[in-house]
């Protein structure tokens, strides 16, 4: 059960990192976005257990969170 759990959480990493790719000509808001949403779909899945539900609401919550971030200088 831990390979597989292991296997998803790789995979979603290798996803969120090919998808940054594209990220190129975005703003900077909708890049904090889409990283945040990504982050928060990883996290989401590890915390229940790889859960449809959990990976979902995470990336929702990650994504609220990301848009919301403002850089300060």
């Amino acid at each position: 059960m831990k390979t597989i759990k292991k296997l998803v959480v790789t995979a979603s990493l290798a996803t969120v990192a090919l998808g940054m790719a594209g990220c190129s000509n975005m703003s900077k808001q909708d890049r904090n976005t889409a990283i945040g949403a990504g982050a928060g779909a990883v996290i989401g899945g590890a915390l229940t257990g790889g859960s449809a539900a959990g990976t979902v609401g995470g990336a929702a919550v990650g994504g609220v969170i990301g848009n919301q971030v403002k850089q300060t200088n």
